[in-house]
């Protein structure tokens, strides 16, 4: 496993407005994919050397080259297209765009998706650990992604295990490249979350959230199956970001036990509000495992006031109560952009943020 510092992040960054521009002159025809991907690679050199040169011993590309942090790695995925949903995700106080994936056929690891080239950028301009961010298999479970699988298989079990495949295959191939730290974000823990304690007194339909935490558990294991031991494999579990709103509200108790399960070396949890509950379900979680690490995310990307760093650490040695100091670490709760509409704060305001999580982590692992 990679040797990690005690602060980390989450990954996606706002972007700058050079980048803004490029972007919408490129959605109008005004220049093409190459004078784009000039002004990508400009800003993302730039983004680089600043999260360099605040300490930060992990750096990502900032998902600059994204139009969403999920859909855009699921359309480079044989077998997964692109389409209109003709809905807005349910944020809280927004709307999004309606772009949304489906099955288009049996889904299949793609050799040429064109997250590997942007992961090999990273890597080719830090001195650091390069970090990839992608979508969790969990991701084409809700919004209908998966509505029409019957088209294509025999059988669920059939549908989860190709995903599965598709899923580690990719992985082996970012590790290839050279890839020793991967993030996989996921949304549908908190989506189960809400659910569960929506269905708690409808038996039938709570059986079919039970149903889809079994099938997370199980897709997202086989994913990390003898992978290589030198590679880090940490998990986000978010509770939605678009323009500083959310989607999802509810502490880790229903979700724990199954959070338990999965093989993952480190857990990014969302603690900046209440909303996310007390800590109790993190020792669940932790399980004893001296080889994880549960990454308390109580600096909030969502506005730019900065947090009392006394404050950050007083929580921190309370969630130390539960789980041995050794294995927390700190980060902000989630990225600053995790569409490219950004979080309603400055670019300023993003970095103290991150000088806050360095700092005050310093303090706490001396």
């Amino acid at each position: 496993m990679t040797e990690l510092a005690h602060f980390d992040i989450v990954g996606s960054f706002l972007r700058p407005e050079e980048l803004k521009q490029a972007r919408d002159k490129f959605n109008h025809g005004d220049i093409s994919q190459a004078e784009l991907t000039q002004v990508e690679n400009r800003e993302i050199e730039k983004l680089i050397h600043t999260e360099e040169n605040l300490g930060l011993k992990v750096v990502t590309d900032g998902e600059f080259r994204r139009s969403w942090w999920h859909l855009d790695f699921l359309w480079g995925l044989t077998g997964v297209k692109k389409y209109d949903y003709h809905e807005s995700y349910k944020f809280h106080g927004a709307k999004t765009r309606t772009d949304n994936a489906e099955l288009a056929g049996k889904v299949a690891y793609n050799p040429d998706h064109p997250f590997f080239k942007a992961f090999e950028f990273v890597k080719d301009h830090t001195n650091a650990i390069p970090k990839q961010t992608i979508p969790s298999p969990t991701l084409l479970f809700r919004d209908n992604r998966s509505y029409n699988w019957p088209n294509f298989y025999d059988n669920k079990q059939a549908y989860l295990d190709d995903l599965a495949k598709a899923y580690h295959e990719t992985i082996k191939h970012f590790y290839y490249l050279g890839c020793r730290y991967l993030q996989i974000d996921d949304t549908t823990w908190a989506f189960l979350i809400s659910k569960l304690n929506e269905s708690e007194n409808d038996p039938k339909e709570h059986e079919k959230y039970l149903q889809l935490a079994e099938d997370s558990v199980y897709v997202i294991n086989k994913t990390l199956e003898n992978l290589p031991d030198d590679l880090t494999v940490t998990t986000h579990i978010c509770r939605g970001n678009f323009k500083s709103t959310f989607l999802f509200s509810g502490g880790y108790e229903p979700i724990a036990k199954y959070l338990a399960q999965l093989n993952y070396d480190r857990f990014f949890l969302e603690y900046d509000n209440d909303r996310a509950g007390d800590f109790a379900p993190i020792k669940t979680i932790w399980n004893n495992r001296d080889n994880v690490t549960i990454v308390l995310g109580l600096i909030t990307s969502k506005d730019g006031q900065l947090e009392n760093p006394d404050a950050i650490i007083q929580r921190v040695n309370e969630a130390a109560k539960l789980v041995p100091l050794s294995n927390l670490a700190l980060s902000t709760q989630c990225g600053f952009a995790s569409t490219e509409e950004g979080n309603i704060l400055s670019e300023a305001d993003q970095w103290k943020k991150i000088k806050l999580v360095v700092d005050t982590a310093n303090k706490i692992w001396k």
